[in-house]
């Protein structure tokens, strides 16, 4: 018989890997920065056609606005967080699936423990249990 089973992938962080998690957070930063100023273009644009209630659109584009500034104040603590971490730590990077084979006589206990798969630079350099 076949079993799922949830397998924790880290990254063990590099000069290179560090620099490429980074680029990504100021990418998605600058992202959020361009969703937000054109949620502003679009609020002034439907402010000067009139074409909106007072309330309640109005609202929507705040709430919208707010979540994605709550999202770049995230992202530059991960980047605060990244520059404090020294080189060589493991960063938990994803979960996946895994299949196993479970068979008569197989101990429980070890099977259910999991394992970690620890990858440095895209090379997996550790499989481990948990």
């Amino acid at each position: 018989m076949r079993i799922l089973q949830t397998v924790s992938v880290k990254q063990v962080l590099t000069e290179m890997s560090k620099y490429k998690l980074l680029n990504k957070y100021k990418n998605n930063k600058q992202q959020l920065k361009k969703e937000c100023d054109q949620l502003l273009f679009e609020m002034k644009k439907l402010e000067r056609t009139r074409k909106y209630t007072s309330g309640g659109l109005k609202t929507q584009f705040d709430k919208e606005i707010d979540m994605r500034k709550e999202k770049i104040k995230l992202i530059d603590f991960q980047i605060e967080q990244l520059d404090m971490l020294p080189i060589g730590s493991e960063l938990h990077d994803q979960d996946i699936q895994a299949v196993i084979d479970v068979k008569i006589g197989d101990n429980w206990e070890e099977l259910t423990k999991g394992k970690t798969i620890v990858i440095k630079d895209g090379i997996i350099t550790d499989i481990r249990e948990r």
